[in-house]
């Protein structure tokens, strides 16, 4: 997989991702199907869409799916490893002797993967869209308290925002703080990590896909690739899914001890609602599903949601100075994305392991019903 550089699999933009990806599935003969995103396009004027490819036989009964991309830059990273595992014989010699079918749907949001934006089209965070809307969203009331703190009226802060800022944290603990940005809020819409009020255009998508590939299998492997959280380089292995004791056991025993959940505490990430793995239980109740939401880190935690910030404040004021615009963009594509061989190495190999090991724990899979 790896006799040529790493960096071949990797793109600088969405629209080259795109065509990388395509192309390496059409080598794979593939099934390809596209959904364009409408009455929107890219950076670049190109089209803006969810493209899936589907390796191995329409009835198999064991689904292992990788995504990229839920979060906008994310996708560079989540990209490539997609491409790499189309490139990837022996992975796929695997997959098929074990007849588990392939799935991979590339750019879950692609409008922000495009135009660098963690969130969508929308402002919404996909990672917090994955809820029932027919019920009252989950309430993070703590949210109201740090909004003004996180997005001032000025960019970059003043000495005077930062001082309250840190004055906040000092009362309330840098855990609370994180937790009342990060978790989630569906009440301020140009906020940050906003989950909107209804399903999103990419929500409803992925829902149709897992309809449609995912009808038949019995069992499903899941992994979301991510970036921005923990240390340089390391992919940690969060589980997004129920808190059920059978559930966790089954991602411990294929993945190992360091599988973290985020309602433990014991995760980089907050513990958020919406995820979009979750969509998994709602689409596919026939299949046992494990999930996973790998996460690579990039640069120290504060300085990524200081990033964050500063595009959520853009959002807020297009009319700031273009030169303002690029960099602030440009800041938010590094904080997700490390554009060098080194990085791309890491991510290549560990990624490369998870998917192995959930080839393996979907070999072991017993069928379910006794059937």
């Amino acid at each position: 997989m790896y006799s040529t550089s790493a960096t071949r699999h990797f793109s600088g933009t969405y629209a080259e991702a795109r065509r990388k990806f395509l192309d390496a599935a059409a080598g794979r003969g593939a099934g390809i199907e596209s959904f364009v995103l409408e009455g929107h396009q890219g950076a670049a004027g190109e089209t803006l869409a969810i493209d899936v490819a589907c390796l191995g036989t329409p009835d198999a009964d064991k689904l292992l799916i990788v995504t990229s991309g839920t979060h906008g830059p994310e996708g560079f990273c989540g990209s490539g490893c997609q491409i790499a595992t189309l490139n990837d014989a022996d992975l796929l010699s695997r997959l098929a002797q074990a007849n588990i079918a392939l799935l991979l749907i590339h750019a879950v949001n692609p409008h922000g993967f495009s135009h660098l934006h963690r969130t969508n089209e929308d402002n919404v965070d996909l990672n917090r869209n994955h809820i029932a809307f027919d019920a009252p969203p989950p309430a993070n009331t703590a949210y109201d308290g740090v909004e003004a703190l996180v997005l001032p009226a000025s960019w970059p802060p003043t000495a005077e925002d930062d001082a309250a800022l840190a004055a906040y944290i000092a009362q309330h603990g840098m855990r609370a703080f994180r937790a009342a940005v990060t978790a989630g809020q569906y009440h301020s819409p140009d906020g940050l990590f906003y989950g909107g009020q209804a399903p999103a255009w990419s929500n409803r998508t992925v829902r149709g896909i897992l309809r449609k590939y995912g009808a038949r299998a019995r069992h499903i492997g899941w992994i979301d690739i991510h970036t921005g959280l923990g240390p340089y380089g390391h992919g940690e292995k969060i589980y997004p899914g129920r808190n059920a004791p059978a559930d966790i056991a089954l991602a411990h025993a294929w993945w190992g001890a360091d599988v973290f959940a985020p309602f433990d505490g014991q995760s980089a990430s907050a513990d958020v609602s919406g995820p979009v793995v979750s969509a998994v239980y709602d689409e596919c109740p026939q299949a046992s599903a494990t999930t996973m939401g790998l996460e690579f880190g990039t640069l120290p935690d504060q300085e990524v949601l200081t990033r964050l910030r500063a595009d959520t404040w853009l959002r807020r004021h297009p009319e700031a100075p273009p030169e303002q615009q690029r960099a602030i963009r440009q800041g938010v594509r590094d904080a997700f994305y490390c554009d060098n061989d080194e990085w791309k190495g890491m991510v290549l190999g560990q990624t490369r392991v998870v998917l192995l090991q959930t080839v393996q724990g979907l070999k072991s899979a017993k069928p379910l019903g006794g059937g």
